[in-house]
Order: C-alpha cells, then sequence, then structure tokens
C-alpha cells in the first residue's frame, strides 16, 4: 500500500525544550490472537482510563483520545470522554478501525484492516461516519486524526482534509507494515511536518527509532528490522541484547522503562524536540490487550508510563504539551522568551 503523496514542509518550532504529547487510541475491546471480527464493540475498558490519569495529573498531561466508532457510539463511553473534556483533562479526535466501522460493504480480512486498502468511496465513508459520531458525541467537530492500524493509503489525506482535519498522527517513522498488506514508513521524517505547501495538514509522527552504536545503520538500512532474512534469524533481538541497535517506541505496550529512556536520550542528542507516546485504551483493564493480561501487568505499565515521564521532565528538562499545542506553535511559530 502507498502513503498518501506528500510535499514535505518542515514544521517550524521554535521550541527551547523538548515537548511530549500523549495520543490514546482509544477502542473497542477485541481478541488480538484471533480474525477480525465486526461484532466485538465492546468499550467496558473505558472507566479504567482513570488509572492512567492518576499518572497523567502528576504530570500536568493532558492526553488526546483519538476515538473510534464503538466508542463515539456508546453512551456510556461518551459520558465518560465528556466529563474529561470539559474538565480540561483531554482532548479528543478520530481513529478509524475499518471492521467495526459503517458501511459494512467489504470483506473483513487482515489486507482491508488498513483502511487505506479500501476503495475511495468506502474508506471515505467510514472515516466520515465515525467524525459525525464524533461530532455528534462532543458537539464539535474533531481536528485530529489518527489511521486504524497506522494504515493510511494514497487517498487518506484527501479525505480528512475535506472533513476538516488539520493534523494527523499516524506515521511511524522506521516501520513497515508491507508484509500484512500495510504502509511502509521507512524513509519519513520523525519531526512534525506539513504534508502540502498549503500547509493544510499537520503531520505529527508517533515517536519510533533507533539507539545504540548502530543506530545510524537502523534508520538507513530497513532491512535489519523489516527484512525477510532479518525475522526469520530474529536478528532484530539478537541485535537489541548485545546493546549495539535497538528499536523502540515511546509506549509502555511492549517496550520497558529502560528502552523508552534510552531511545528519548538518542534522539535528544540527535535534536529532536517533539515527541509522542501512545498506546491503546484497552491496555487500562487487565485481559484486553496482550501488553496487559493481569493486575501485576497492569501495574508495570502505569510504572513505565511514570519513570518515562519523569525521566523526560527531570533528567532531560521536557515539557508536556499537547497535539493542539503543537499545531498552534506550528502556524503561529513565536519564539519563547
Amino acid at each position: 500500500m502507498s502513503l498518501p503523496r506528500l510535499n514535505i514542509q518542515p514544521a517550524r518550532l521554535p521550541l527551547k525544550k523538548p515537548v511530549l504529547v500523549v495520543v490514546v487510541d482509544t477502542e473497542e475491546e477485541f481478541d488480538w490472537s484471533k480474525p477480525f471480527d465486526r461484532n466485538s464493540r465492546g468499550t467496558a475498558s473505558v472507566p479504567a482510563q482513570d488509572r492512567a490519569h492518576a499518572v497523567f495529573d502528576r504530570y500536568g498531561i493532558v492526553p488526546t483520545y483519538v476515538m473510534n466508532h464503538p466508542v463515539a457510539t456508546s453512551p456510556a463511553a461518551v459520558r465518560y470522554f465528556r466529563g474529561l473534556v470539559d474538565q480540561g483533562r483531554a482532548h479528543f479526535g478520530t481513529h478509524c478501525h475499518p471492521w467495526v466501522t459503517p458501511p459494512h460493504d467489504e470483506t473483513v480480512s487482515l489486507l482491508n484492516s488498513f483502511h487505506g486498502n479500501l476503495p475511495p468511496e468506502l474508506e471515505a465513508a467510514k472515516i466520515e461516519a465515525t467524525t459525525d459520531a464524533i461530532a455528534q458525541a462532543f458537539g464539535s467537530s474533531p481536528r485530529i486524526f489518527k489511521a486504524g492500524r497506522y494504515g493510511v493509503g494514497p487517498h487518506t489525506f484527501e479525505v480528512i482534509k475535506r472533513l476538516g482535519y488539520t493534523v494527523d498522527c499516524s506515521f511511524v517513522p522506521c516501520t513497515s507494515y508491507a508484509a500484512e498488506g500495510g504502509p511502509n514508513f521507512h524513509g519519513s521524517p520523525s519531526a512534525p511536518f506539513f504534508t502540502d505547501e498549503q500547509h493544510s495538514l499537520l503531520e505529527v509522527p508517533l515517536t519510533n527509532g533507533c539507539s545504540g552504536a548502530l543506530a545510524a545503520v537502523g534508520e538507513h538500512i530497513p532491512s535489519v528490522f523489516d527484512g525477510t532474512l532479518a525475522r526469520a534469524f530474529r536478528l532484530p533481538a539478537m541485535l537489541s541484547r548485545t546493546g549495539l541497535l535497538e528499536r523502540s517506541r515511546l509506549s509502555p505496550e511492549g517496550f520497558d522503562a529502560a528502552s523508552q529512556t534510552r531511545l528519548l536520550d538518542a534522539q535528544v542528542r540527535q535534536g529532536v524536540k517533539v515527541f509522542t507516546l501512545s498506546y491503546h485504551s484497552p491496555s487500562l483493564e487487565p485481559g484486553y490487550t496482550p501488553y496487559v493480561r493481569n493486575a501485576a501487568d497492569l501495574s508495570l505499565f502505569l510504572d513505565r508510563l511514570d519513570q518515562v515521564f519523569r525521566h523526560f521532565q527531570d533528567r532531560l528538562g521536557g515539557e508536556f504539551s499537547t497535539l493542539a499545542d503543537i499545531e498552534r506553535l506550528a502556524r503561529h511559530p513565536v519564539v519563547p522568551a
């Protein structure tokens, strides 16, 4: 699947300190080990977000919940998130899982789980359905978009720009989902950028990259991580154990605090200023994702959040921000006093 056509315009962000934003993929619960199922629309894990907010509130973090159709059409879930938004403790945006989003005109499959693979009219209809549901739930139209499974395709940006979105956060640098039929993000920027000359859409990528003595190799030779032979011989795991090369993501899901802080340290040394941490909302309730199966996993998950935020604030001198604030600064750059 090809990415949208881009005319990359680096965003001017006169930041004196690094900033970190939190984006939560806010979605239904489903069994990750089984095929995608249109009937899996439960949102019982939504109130468990209070557990993460106990950490967020210590650092003054205001996360952005990018919500999909099952969440936006659940009265209980909407009440919960409306409460957070009204208190100024959260922002909202849009996320799209095509298999649980009407119209249901496609075959449910791995390939079609990336909505960028759908016929353009069907992809547009699903994004429109979710956008309308969120606008009705919150009384205003969402402006932030994140593709489900990072599945942006050649027509996705055309659709979201037409619907009034001004920020996207779907890109995952140094990563390819091509083996599953998804997009290949290798070579895409890690820093925020506008996707066209008109600056109509700002892309704020997820923080994902390399650390270690061979970090430059990992950044420029994608086959080290995503090549068929590399996967077959578990080369990424071997390199990570040696400390020579590690690909990490800023996420408590599958990445311990040490690997995340190594990534932060490496990217700050490279001059990166904007960081995005992300995870899936059902991970806050044990049993719904592979990352949190029991109470011990949940405790570890929350501790990872706290350790990463503390390291970013106390060791790196960073500050916490939101996608909305990053966009305002990118569109109206003002050098801090």
